[in-house]
């Protein structure tokens, strides 16, 4: 079959091609078209065109593996939940992932890392939970544990609840206990260390300021340090 036309997708970097009597033979990208040099008036045998057809299929198989990876790094259980949703064919995930593992790209180790760093910076929860969300991924029991292994439970809720406190009431103690305690709760931590974490911070939301605000007459006392009797002179 000959090659008759090459007609270049809209909005897409892909190329349509066609054989005689304007028939559609395949739509592949435009750098696999550049490689196999596909022109207007270049023979092609069925073998040949199917070989373009499967690699192209490859091809469009890792870069959608690519531009999930571009958002943030995965697990290989969500690679292969993501991909199959897109209705690639299983040996085509097989062989995009192993062309990430093989690049360095795709690494459970380095994602169980990734995810914990960033639970920590910007949603702190327990130990257990952060286990139990890469197991959810897939990521082995042994590598799950090993990534968590630094998480300090009562930092990590003291720094979470640290976030929300002026969204609690520090008028009522019995309110404050509930609220905190909940979404202690909600994010792992133990009944001890909920606890202990309710009595530090309403402790700190309940203590008054050490050096309250000066008023504008003891501002213009020339005294420094806010609280102190105004200044005399002879003495």
């Amino acid at each position: 079959m000959i090659i008759t036309a090459l007609e270049r997708q809209k909005r897409r970097q892909r190329v349509n091609v066609y054989g005689e009597g304007g028939r559609f033979l395949l739509a592949v990208s435009l750098a696999l078209a550049q490689d196999a040099d596909l022109y207007v008036g270049k023979e092609l045998s069925e073998a040949q065109v199917e070989a373009l057809r499967c690699e192209d299929a490859r091809q469009q198989a890792y870069d959608a593996a690519l531009r999930l990876l571009a958002y943030r790094p995965r697990s290989e259980r969500e690679m292969r939940q993501r991909l199959a949703r897109r209705g690639i064919e299983r040996p085509l995930i097989e062989e995009a992932l192993a062309r990430l593992r093989q690049q360095g790209y795709l690494n459970d180790e380095a994602f169980a890392r990734f995810w914990t760093e960033t639970r920590e910076a910007t949603s702190p929860r327990s130990r257990r939970l952060i286990r139990s969300e890469l197991l959810f991924k897939g990521v082995s029991s042994e590598t799950a544990s090993a990534a968590v292994a630094d998480v300090e439970d009562e930092d990590a809720a003291y720094r979470a609840a640290s976030r929300r406190l002026r969204s609690f009431p520090v008028d009522d103690f019995a309110a404050f206990q509930r609220r905190l305690g909940g979404f202690l709760t909600r994010r792992g931590f133990s009944y001890e260390v909920a606890r202990r974490t309710i009595s530090r911070c309403w402790q700190e939301a309940r203590e008054p300021l050490r050096f309250p605000t000066p008023t504008n007459k003891e501002q213009g006392t020339g005294n420094k340090e806010p609280g102190l009797p105004p200044a005399t002179s002879g003495e």
